[in-house]
């Protein structure tokens, strides 16, 4: 049976867990590790990991290899999150671990973070219909998923995790005292203002993720109608306990471990506060987090039963809430995204991409336009500044910068190299968004005038020529005409002359839309 890995480099400890798995749903574990290094200490007060920090966790790596080596994994996935993703020379851990460990470390965002965990709960916990607030809570970030049965609807990353918040606010291996009680609480209130949307949201159920948030399950118990779960009033009560004692009395007194017993006070206080905000009295505490997530995924793309389909949705979902915030003609988007996806599958043999590209097509297609909220004139490149620093759910870094990019060239100057988002793609990107890219700048073409009067496109691929038939409502003049000016990056990709029907007959002009 095959064997898969989860490694996760977190800001307090690291973790390693390897499952065996006969069929999707079958799964048995059969080793499991944890190296208490708190990569978080330095960073969140210098910007830098700390060198025998550093040092310690290439250490647990190299542990953790052999050991997946001993137990024969098949497939692993090592993910690092905020202590990481937040050090200036978090790129000098990623490259120790690769040459010293063997270990690919990559370092993911909070957005990923949050649509890992939903996937160990959603694994874990039959949510029916509920709409229920997933709270990831780390040692750097926590994680805020507002979700209507199993589609996120709002997501948010905030500074708010434990490890940051003691090295910020808290005096080590002592009580904490009122005023530092208050300077913590304000903190955290201010930092929830972040997610606008918390207030109104109407939560039926709260979920809380992480090793904190179970810890304080154990002290502050409540039965919910999911399963084992905190009792926010004990809970407050308990922070207020915890609070008044030292660390050294909190691991002696609720048999706590060392790296427990300082940070389990701001993961109370996070957890009362986000509790307070939405109304709930109970949190429900599944014994998942990250790594579940990361081997539900593994197990279920290599036994090929992922909802590829679904996640793509998902992401589109959230691409939509995106554009209807910047105001965008929803409609106009909808219609290209489709346009460009049928141009994507007529025309697949002269590109040569596959599903992820398609998917990045149809998000790029989606929110070309969003920098209208901006300025008409330069839209493109506010659309590349707001697509390139948001956060979409299922998106890695790499695949948000690509779409940033194709949406940017939609129109107006083609790719080069002198401009700085597209210069730091690697090489592989920078095909990729020009293929891409080539196919948007036809697609909008055909909706210019935001009107939908095109239906349809044909793409008729011949050795010497590729011709585009549109079909639709109306005088297609004006759009066809369109098309035929800004086919230059395409006819570029195809190393063939583009043929659209009926525009010839108004000549080529220069290109300048």
């Amino acid at each position: 049976m095959p064997r898969f890995a989860a490694i996760d480099v977190g800001s307090n400890a690291m973790r390693l867990r390897i499952v065996e798995a006969n069929e999707p749903t079958q799964r048995q574990e059969i080793h499991s590790e944890r190296a208490a290094v708190r990569l978080g200490r330095e960073v969140f007060l210098s910007g830098k990991l700390a060198a025998g920090a550093l040092a310690d966790a290439v250490d647990a790596l190299k542990r953790f290899r052999e050991s997946m080596r001993l137990h024969n994994v098949e497939v692993y996935r090592a993910v690092a999150t905020s202590a990481v993703r937040d050090a200036s020379n978090g790129d000098v851990l990623v490259e120790r671990a690769e040459r010293e460990a063997s270990i690919k470390l990559e370092v993911i965002e909070g957005v990923e973070e949050a649509r890992l965990a939903r996937v160990a709960v959603r694994h874990a916990l039959d949510l029916g219909q509920r709409r229920a607030l997933l709270i990831d809570i780390g040692g750097g970030s926590v994680e805020l998923t507002m979700m209507a049965g199993e589609i996120a609807r709002q997501s948010v990353s905030l500074p708010l995790g434990t490890v940051r918040l003691s090295e910020a606010f808290l005096e080590r291996d002592v009580a904490v005292s009122a005023e530092r009680a208050t300077l913590l609480t304000e903190n955290i209130e201010r930092l929830l203002t972040e997610a606008r949307w918390l207030k109104k949201a109407k939560v039926e159920i709260a979920i809380a993720t992480g090793g904190n948030a179970e810890a304080i399950a154990t002290l502050a118990p409540a039965q919910t109608p999911l399963g084992p779960g905190i009792n926010v009033d004990v809970m407050r009560a308990l922070r207020t306990m915890l609070s008044a004692i030292s660390v050294k009395e909190r691991r002696e007194r609720y048999d706590l471990r060392g790296d427990r017993a300082d940070v389990i006070i701001p993961a109370a206080y996070v957890l009362t506060a986000v509790a307070d905000a939405v109304g709930v009295r109970q949190i429900v505490t599944p014994p998942v987090g990250l790594k579940d997530g990361i081997l539900v995924e593994l197990i279920e793309r290599a036994f090929r039963v992922w909802d590829e389909q679904g996640e793509a949705a998902a992401v589109e979902a959230e691409a939509i809430a995106l554009g209807q915030r910047y105001r965008f003609d929803e409609g106009h988007a909808r219609l290209v995204a489709d346009l460009s996806a049928s141009l994507f599958d007529q025309l697949q043999p002269i590109h040569g991409l596959g599903p992820a590209e398609r998917s990045q097509l149809r998000l790029a297609a989606i929110l070309h336009d969003v920098g209208d909220f901006v300025g008409y004139e330069a839209h493109h490149k506010h659309t590349y500044y707001l697509v390139s620093n948001c956060e979409l759910m299922g998106l890695s870094p790499e695949s948000k910068e690509i779409v940033a990019n194709v949406a940017r060239y939609h129109r107006k100057a083609l790719p080069d190299l002198s401009h700085l988002g597209f210069r730091k793609l690697d090489r592989r990107g920078r095909t990729v968004v020009r293929k891409l890219a080539a196919l948007l700048r036809i697609a909008d073409s055909f909706d210019r005038e935001h009107l939908g009067k095109v239906h349809r496109v044909d793409a008729l691929i011949s050795p010497t020529a590729v011709r585009f038939l549109s079909h639709g409502e109306g005088d297609l003049a004006l759009e066809r005409w369109t098309a035929l000016r800004k086919a230059d990056l395409f006819e570029e990709i195809a190393e063939r002359p583009v043929i659209v029907e009926g525009a010839e007959a108004m000549g080529r002009v220069p290109r300048s839309l």
